[in-house]
């Protein structure tokens, strides 16, 4: 009687064991196919980022090269503004700090 009760706590055992096993076979299977469609998506996204990224850079260089100095006074003007931004922004955390 306990040969039989051992070997079905055993079978049970086993049983259980190669479901789990299953189981996470299952799961590893779908993780590494979300891995492999998410970096698929991210590849296209990277690649049209990359393409949009030349046709502004090439839009740009036409621009300077088609107008030098409206070019150069429009990157003055943002220098400026950014200037003046970070001063502006350093004197209000100075404030705070004295």
């Amino acid at each position: 009687m306990a040969i039989i009760s051992r070997t079905r706590a055993q079978d049970s055992a086993s049983s259980i064991t190669d479901s789990a096993l299953d189981k996470m076979r299952d799961v590893r299977s779908s993780m590494q196919d979300i891995a492999s469609r998410s970096m698929d998506v991210m590849g296209d996204t990277a690649g049209a980022a990359q393409q949009r990224l030349g046709r502004y850079a090439g839009a740009t260089t036409r621009y300077v090269s088609e107008e030098p100095i409206k070019a150069a006074l429009i990157a003055a003007a943002v220098g400026a503004v950014v200037a003046a931004a970070v001063l502006l922004m350093r004197s209000r955390r100075d404030r705070y700090y004295y």
